[in-house]
C-alpha cells in the first residue's frame, strides 16, 4: 500500500462538475469498505443552505472559505487514521490553499472526463451555478484542467459505468 495512504487513509476525488466524483466515490468506498463523504453535502450542512443559495447570497469567495473549512475538518479525520473517500466539488482542488492542504495527506485522484460526456451528463440540471452559460462553462473546463493535473493520479473516465472507473483506481500500481 502507498505509504501516504497508509499514514493518512484518504482518497480525494477531484475533477470537473459532472465527472462522476460522487457516483464513483460511493462505488469506490463500497469496494474498500470505507465511508464516503461528499464535501458539497458537508458545505450545505454547515451553511444550512444549498450551494446555489450560498453562491447567490454570499458569493463565491465565501463559498470557497466554507469549502476549505469543510475540507480541513475531513482532513483532520483522515490524519487521525479514519479512512475516507471524499468527493470534492469541481472548484475545490483549483484553489491553491486546498491543494496545499491535501499535499501529503491522503491521495488525490483526478477523474479526467471528456467535456462532451460532462455536457451530456449535466444537460438540464439547474443546481450548478457555474454551468448556466455554455461558453463560460467550456472555458472553465479548459482553465481548470491544469489544476486538476496536479493531483497525485489521473484516472480516465471514458465510461458511464462507475465500476469501470473504480476498477481503474483499484488497479493503480502501488496504491493499494
Amino acid at each position: 500500500m502507498n505509504l501516504t495512504l497508509k499514514r493518512t487513509p484518504g482518497l480525494f476525488l477531484v475533477g470537473f462538475m459532472g465527472s462522476g466524483k460522487s457516483t464513483i466515490g460511493r462505488a469506490l468506498a463500497g469496494q474498500l469498505g470505507w465511508p464516503f463523504v461528499d464535501l458539497d453535502d458537508d458545505i450545505e450542512a454547515t451553511a444550512l443552505a444549498p450551494i446555489t443559495r450560498i453562491f447567490a447570497e454570499q458569493g463565491e469567495d465565501e463559498f470557497r472559505r466554507i469549502e476549505s473549512a469543510a475540507l480541513r475538518a475531513r482532513l483532520d479525520q483522515v490524519r487521525a487514521g479514519r479512512p475516507l473517500v471524499v468527493a470534492l466539488g469541481g472548484g475545490a482542488f483549483v484553489q491553491p490553499r486546498n491543494q496545499e492542504l491535501l499535499r501529503g495527506n491522503g491521495i488525490s485522484l483526478w477523474l479526467d472526463c471528456p467535456l462532451d460526456c460532462i455536457e451530456r451528463r449535466i444537460a438540464g440540471q439547474t443546481h450548478r451555478p457555474l454551468a448556466r452559460d455554455p461558453e463560460a462553462f467550456r472555458r472553465l473546463f479548459e482553465n481548470r484542467r491544469n489544476a486538476y493535473a496536479q493531483a497525485d493520479y489521473t484516472v480516465p473516465v471514458a465510461d458511464d459505468d462507475p465500476q469501470v472507473t473504480v476498477r481503474r483506481i483499484l488497479e493503480i500500481p502501488g496504491l493499494f
